[in-house]
């Protein structure tokens, strides 16, 4: 995991539990609002915005942090 990749996270993160969602962009997005319509999640924005998977061509993954 890159530092520029920690520093964007709120909290450090050993400190909150964490879903990483990962896959195409259509995927994590259709993902992300399913968790929504489901009530999972109360607002979209609990997730990180949107970013290209440093370990996987073509993949984007988003975090929520709970």
């Amino acid at each position: 995991m890159s530092t520029e990749f920690n520093e964007r996270l709120s909290e450090p993160y050993d400190e909150r539990a964490q879903i990483w969602i990962v896959g195409t962009r259509e995927q994590v997005n259709h993902i992300i609002s399913e968790m929504f319509v489901r009530q999972m999640v109360t607002d979209r924005s609990q997730f990180s915005p949107l970013m290209p998977a440093p370990f996987g061509e073509g993949k984007y993954m988003s975090l929520l942090i709970r």
